[in-house]
């Protein structure tokens, strides 16, 4: 063999050993492909069940949000009704305050009126006493 040959033979096997070096690689990134497709199939599976759940969700939180709304409403006209009994109410405790202190203000001026009378008849009966001592010295002399 020449040297052009062994050149040519040498070149061959490089060639195949580049040839199957590719085949192994292109056998990698075909096996990752598809991982990556089976991937991406399995998304696109979950994202339209995960859609459908939030559709599902979604009308069953607006079906909430109008009851919601419903009973507020609701409320806030039984609250509106109520609110003069509260009125009212606080009124009546504010007179039960008035009442109770123009009661405190009686008995202070009934004990007050009560000490007076006392002192009164104490001085009576010592103007009697001494009326009656006079009357008897008169009587004696």
């Amino acid at each position: 063999m020449s040297a052009g040959g062994i050149a040519a033979l040498i070149a061959a096997v490089a060639f195949a050993v580049l040839v199957l070096f590719l085949v192994r690689v292109l056998n990698s990134v075909n096996k990752t492909v598809e991982s990556v497709q089976k991937t991406v199939t399995e998304a696109n599976n979950t994202i339209d069940v995960v859609t459908k759940d939030v559709d599902i969700l979604s009308r069953e939180v607006e079906g909430l949000l109008v009851k919601s709304n419903e009973l507020l409403g609701d409320v806030n006209q039984k609250v509106a009704t109520i609110d003069p009994l509260f009125t009212a109410v606080a009124d009546l405790g504010e007179s039960v305050s008035d009442l109770n202190n123009s009661g405190k203000n009686l008995v202070s001026k009934l004990t007050s009126l009560g000490q007076t009378t006392a002192k009164a008849t104490i001085a009576g009966k010592v103007g009697q006493t001494a009326s009656k001592l006079f009357n008897q010295k008169k009587t004696e002399n």
